[in-house]
């Protein structure tokens, strides 16, 4: 019976430090800087300065003379 005790006890223990181990890894993280985003890629109907120009055109046709 004292055997079961000690084994019981050892495991109670393990366990309670596993669980403080892996508590205080999640406390304090390490910071992190973030990361810049990468440039949009705009494609010719996202371009506002296009858009702009297209509807000049539209608006304006110029003479095919």
């Amino acid at each position: 019976m004292l055997k079961f005790l000690l084994l019981v006890i050892l495991v109670a223990v393990a366990v309670y430090l596993t669980t403080r181990a892996v508590q205080r890894r999640g406390e304090m993280p390490a910071p992190r800087r973030p990361r810049p985003a990468p440039p949009r890629v705009l494609g010719p109907d996202d371009d506002p300065d296009f858009l702009r120009d297209l509807d000049r055109k539209r608006k304006h046709p110029e003479d095919p003379e």
